[in-house]
């Protein structure tokens, strides 16, 4: 979101997933019923398929093979209340995009009589979308967007004796992305809008680390690579009178960030599993980018714009327990703290980002065939207000619009996973 009326176009890039993320940025941490209910701490636990995206060490633990498959759907409902002044009336805004429903597959394989297991993941750790209506007075600062974001995601592990098993794998990784903006900071009388579509395809990796030294200590690690793309589309901009509908090839470099993952899990009894993980993101690959246009736009559109996003570094802690019953039914309990990631100097409302709390509750039953795990997630971020940000795009400067204002978010979330053992 920098400059002209192309700016924009990176800085919803970024920020549209985050509103239906579970977490900082625009990550979706859950990928699974079971680690869900346990507020995703289960890196040091990862004991079904879907260790291979929580740390793919822990396929090791799975006997023959075992595919899993879940869905995660969630309700978000960002608001927005206008700041006072002359030219805002206090009002309350809502996205007009609620619903998102995010799928995954998992498949293992452990050689008998073997240390080395395989799997493969099909999951989608980013994306999202959110739209706001036309009147909420950042109109030429954002409006809407989208993140496709699917990872396919090859492991292998090795058990190194008793105690230690090492894990790792390659992912290929598609983003399509589609985003919109205000070109003045009102949709009527006269056509304006700026709207960049994009997709592309990179490579990436993950590596984790498990440690058992005893029935009742294991240690996780899991570390996910820096995805750098480049993102080949288009840009369709109309500003009437002056410039009618107008579409040049368009491409942009975007990094989303290096994540890891650290964990401990302490089981005082046999049916008591009690989980810590530390997760963080390396948010600062989204500093500037460059959106290059290939070819002449009309004045005074820029042919290569650089766009400011200044994200930050930031934390998830994730707490969460277990309890096993005899007849193979399991209920679990988890919390995730998860910090900010987008400061206000640049702040986009196509994040709305903010502290967030998620509790969750699930229940699950393991069986010799068949597993299945339901969880209920509760995701609530406080007020949060900005003030003295600075729009990253020329419009919003001439617009004389910015992102200030109180941010809220509530989200409903109910994740289903099912497995089969074979």
């Amino acid at each position: 979101m920098k400059r002209v009326s192309l700016k924009l176009p990176a800085g919803m890039v970024l920020g549209l997933a985050a509103c239906t993320a579970s977490a900082n940025g625009l990550r979706v941490l859950s990928q699974d019923g079971y680690a869900t209910a346990r507020g995703e701490a289960f890196a040091a636990t990862a004991d079904n398929a879907s260790a291979i995206y929580y740390n793919p060490a822990g396929i090791t633990q799975i006997d023959g093979t075992e595919l899993r498959a879940g869905l995660y759907n969630i309700y978000l409902e960002p608001a927005f209340r206008q700041p006072p002044g002359p030219a805002n009336t206090g009002q309350t805004y809502d996205t007009t995009k609620h619903f998102a429903a995010v799928p995954q597959l998992f498949v293992t394989h452990t050689f008998k009589d073997s240390p080395v297991s395989v799997g493969l993941g099909i999951y989608a750790p980013f994306g999202g979308a959110i739209a706001w209506p036309d009147d909420t007075g950042f109109r030429a600062v954002a409006e809407r967007g989208s993140v496709t974001y699917l990872r396919f995601n090859p492991v292998v592990a090795f058990k190194l004796g008793d105690y230690v098993s090492f894990g790792g794998g390659v992912s290929a990784n598609y983003v399509r992305i589609n985003l919109e903006q205000g070109l003045r900071p009102l949709a009527a009388p006269l056509e304006n809008f700026f709207h960049y579509t994009a997709d592309g395809w990179a490579a990436g990796a993950n590596f984790g680390l498990l440690v058992k030294p005893c029935d009742e200590l294991s240690f996780g690690a899991t570390v996910r690579t820096k995805t750098s793309f480049n993102l080949e589309g288009n840009t369709i901009f109309e500003q009437q009178p002056f410039i009618g509908k107008t579409e040049i090839p368009a491409s942009a470099n975007f990094g989303f960030p290096l994540t890891a993952t650290f964990g401990v899990s302490y089981r005082p009894t046999p049916k008591w599993n009690i989980e810590f993980d530390a997760d963080y993101a390396d948010w600062s690959s989204f500093d500037t980018v460059t959106i290059r246009q290939r070819g002449t736009p009309p004045f005074p559109l820029q042919q290569n714009i650089p766009v400011k996003f200044g994200w930050q570094e930031s934390w998830n802690y994730e707490l969460g327990a277990t309890y096993t019953f005899d007849s193979g039914w399991h209920a679990s309990a988890g919390y995730i703290f998860s910090e900010n990631s987008v400061p206000d100097t640049y702040y986009t409302p196509l994040a709305a980002d903010m502290d967030r709390h998620f509790f969750s509750l699930g229940v699950g039953r393991n069986g010799k065939k068949f597993d299945f795990d339901v969880t209920y997630q509760l995701g609530y971020g406080p007020d949060h207000t900005v003030s003295g940000s600075s729009p990253s795009s020329t419009p919003g400067f001439f617009a004389g619009q910015n992102a200030n204002g109180t941010y809220a978010f509530i989200s409903h979330a109910i994740l289903v996973s099912v497995g089969m053992h074979f």
